[in-house]
């Protein structure tokens, strides 16, 4: 019988870190199912999902608390097999300057409406020509069959008019 498994892990980036974590999994007979890892301000986090033999599991949990010898912080997590096939997925792009609470309110209005955030990518550039902090982020949600997404849109546009930016499905075009 196989777990699946979710673990986090953030630290000092550093060559190596990858290959050890796959290391761990494949030495506990797991395969790595997928994942998201990133660089930021010189710490290398991540989060992946894994299935190894229910027997491993003691095993793997002991050899990825052991990273902590090594400045590696890692959660583990039973994962679960939960689908949502009746959600619709809806990509929302935010483009525009940055400034505080961009997040928070797009956050505040999609639980409001009971969405649920799946994936999330944000980032700050420079605008082209101007050279002004430029805030991009790409929201990957499931939308509930009972929602109104006449009344979500309109919610959204009053977001984007007080922060002035733009918040659409269309991936933007970069200026």
């Amino acid at each position: 019988m196989n777990s699946t498994l979710v673990f986090t892990f953030i630290g000092a980036d550093r060559p190596g870190l990858v290959e050890r974590l796959a290391d761990i999994v494949t030495a506990h007979r797991g395969n790595w199912l997928e994942s998201r890892m990133v660089q930021l301000a010189g710490q290398f986090a991540g989060i992946a999902k894994v299935e190894l033999p229910t027997a491993k599991l003691d095993g793997f949990s002991t050899a990825l608390h052991a990273l902590t010898e090594d400045g590696l912080a890692v959660t583990l997590q039973t994962g679960s097999q939960k689908h949502h096939n009746s959600l619709d997925t809806q990509a929302l792009y935010v483009l525009g300057p940055d400034r505080t609470g961009i997040v928070l309110e797009i956050g505040r209005a999609l639980k409001q409406g009971q969405i649920n955030v799946r994936e999330m990518s944000s980032n700050v550039t420079s605008a082209p020509m101007s050279g002004d902090p430029l805030f991009e982020a790409r929201f990957l949600v499931e939308i509930p069959p009972e929602t109104a997404l006449d009344e979500l849109f309109d919610q959204l546009d009053e977001i984007a008019e007080k922060l002035g930016v733009d918040i659409s499905t269309d991936e933007p075009e970069r200026r």
